[in-house]
C-alpha cells in the first residue's frame, strides 16, 4: 500500500500533533506501507525553525519505506491572527504543488490529511481526485471553531463563508476521522454523513513512556538548575504554552500557595504565551520555567513530577482533546485537569483516576494541588490507576493496528 500524508507539523517536532503524524509514518512504515510526507520544517511550538532546516527552501528526506518532503512556510516571530492565517497559508501554497507533484508521479492508494490546518484539505484532495486514491480527513482540532471560541478569528461574512466551505470541502472526503466522541458529534453537526466518520484515538507507547522504579536524574539536573530543592513536590505542566490551555490559571494557583514551602511548580515548554506567563509569574517564589527536553528525556521529565498539571479553557474542550494526557496517564502521574463537569475530557480523567476541577478556577486547582501534595500515598494509588487505563485504552500498536486495518478496508489494498 502507498500512502500520502499532508500536514503542517511533524517529526522531530517533540510536542503536539507533528509528535502523533510522525510516529504514525513511522509505525505504519515499518509495518510495509510505502509512506511519504509532504510537511513543513519544525518549527512548533516554539515558533522558530529548527536548526540545521529552512523555511525557505524544499528539502527532501528519505529512510526505507518512508520519504519527507518539507516545504517552505512562513514562522512569524511573534503571532497573531491575521499573522498566523499568513502563516498557515504560506504552508498551504508551498505544498500544493509538492502535493500535486506527488500525486501524479506516485499514484498513492489514500491521501491522509491532517487538521490542522484545514488550509490543507484542497491539496489533499486534488491530489487524491488527480490520481484516483481515497481520500482521509483527521482532524485533531476543530480549528475554525477554536479559533472563534479563543477570539482569534472575528464573527462576520469572512468567518460565516469559512464554516461553510469547511462543511463542503469535509463531505468530499471518502473518510473523515476524529479523535474524541465529542468532535465527530460536531463534525456530523457539520454535515458529515455518520458513514464516513471514525474514531482515530491519539495513542502513546506505553513500552517507551512508563512508570521508572527510581527518582529520574532529570530531577536532581532540573533543581540545581532552576533552584529548587530535590525534595520538593513538582507540580508540573509540560507542553505547548498557547492560547486555547487555559495556563494563565497557572501562576493564579501558585500565587496561592506561595508560602507552602514544599510545592512548586515547574512550567516546562515554549509557545505564543510564555512570556505572558513568564510576567504573570515575576517574583513568585515557588514557579520555575524551563524549556521542553528532547524526546529521548520525555518519559524522566514525566516521572519526575509528583503532580501533573492539566489546565484548558471552557470554550474549546468539546473542539480539541489534549494531546499530553495519554503521556502523563502512560508514565503513571497523579493528574490534576481542569475541565467542566460532563465533558468527555472529565470522564476520561475520572476513569484514570485523576482529579477533576472547573476551569479557570486557580482556588480550585491549588486546592488540590495542595491535597496532593500533603498525600503521597493518594498520588501513588492515582498513577497506578492512570498507568491501568493507559493500557487499556491507549496502547499505540493496537490504536495504530486498527487504523491500518481502516485504511485497507478504504482502499482494499492489502499489503
Amino acid at each position: 500500500m502507498k500512502l500520502l500524508i499532508h500536514g503542517i507539523n511533524f517529526s522531530p517536532e517533540l510536542t503536539g500533533i507533528g509528535k502523533y503524524t510522525g510516529e504514525m509514518a513511522a509505525w505504519l512504515a515499518n509495518a510495509g506501507v510505502s509512506v511519504r510526507v509532504v510537511t513543513a520544517p519544525p518549527y512548533y511550538p516554539q515558533w522558530q525553525v529548527g536548526q540545521g532546516y529552512s523555511g525557505a527552501r524544499y528539502k527532501v528526506e528519505a529512510d526505507h519505506n518512508l520519504l519527507v518532503v518539507r516545504s517552505p512556510l512562513w514562522v512569524p516571530s511573534r503571532v497573531s491572527g491575521l499573522k498566523r492565517l499568513a502563516h498557515l497559508g504560506s504552508f498551504a501554497a508551498s505544498s500544493f504543488p509538492a502535493m500535486i507533484s506527488q500525486g501524479l508521479a506516485w499514484r498513492p492508494d489514500a491521501v491522509f490529511v491532517v487538521e490542522p490546518t484545514f488550509f490543507n484539505t484542497p491539496a489533499a484532495l486534488a491530489a487524491a481526485r488527480a490520481c484516483g486514491a481515497k481520500a482521509w480527513l483527521h482532524v485533531q482540532d476543530l480549528e475554525i471553531d477554536a479559533s472563534l471560541s479563543l477570539g482569534l478569528l472575528p464573527k462576520g461574512p469572512p468567518t460565516s463563508l469559512a464554516l461553510t466551505s469547511e462543511r463542503i470541502v469535509m463531505n468530499r472526503f471518502d473518510m473523515v476521522s476524529s479523535i474524541s466522541a465529542s468532535m465527530l458529534d460536531k463534525l456530523r453537526h457539520k454535515g458529515v454523513p455518520h458513514e464516513k466518520l471514525i474514531r482515530f484515538d491519539n495513542w502513546v507507547d506505553t513500552d517507551v513512556i512508563k512508570p521508572m522504579g527510581e527518582t529520574p536524574p532529570l530531577r536532581a539536573e532540573l533543581a540545581n538548575k532552576l533552584g529548587f530543592d530535590e525534595d520538593s513536590v513538582i507540580a508540573l505542566y509540560s507542553g505547548n504554552m498557547g492560547e486555547k490551555q487555559g495556563l494563565e490559571v497557572l501562576p493564579e494557583a501558585a500565587k496561592l500557595l506561595q508560602n507552602e514551602p514544599k510545592v512548586v511548580f515547574v512550567l516546562c515548554g515554549a509557545g505564543a504565551a510564555r512570556q505572558r506567563l513568564q510576567d504573570a509569574a515575576q517574583g513568585l517564589p515557588n514557579v520555575r520555567f524551563s524549556d521542553l527536553v528532547p524526546f529521548e528525556r520525555l518519559n524522566e521529565l514525566l516521572n519526575m513530577a509528583d503532580i501533573h498539571l492539566l489546565p484548558q479553557r471552557p470554550d474549546v474542550d468539546e473542539l480539541v482533546m489534549p494531546s499530553k494526557l495519554t503521556g502523563i496517564l502512560a508514565a503513571g502521574g497523579a493528574l490534576v485537569a481542569a475541565a467542566r463537569s460532563g465533558s468527555e475530557l472529565s470522564a476520561a480523567v475520572n476513569s484514570a483516576g485523576g482529579r477533576v476541577v472547573e476551569p479557570g478556577d486557580a482556588a480550585a486547582l491549588a486546592s488540590a494541588v495542595q491535597d496532593l501534595a500533603a498525600n503521597p500515598v493518594r498520588r501513588s494509588e492515582m498513577g497506578a490507576q492512570a498507568r491501568t487505563y493507559a493500557l487499556q485504552h491507549m496502547g499505540k500498536d493496537a490504536i495504530l493496528g486498527g487504523f491500518l486495518d481502516q485504511l485497507r478496508s478504504l482502499t482494499g489494498v492489502r499489503d
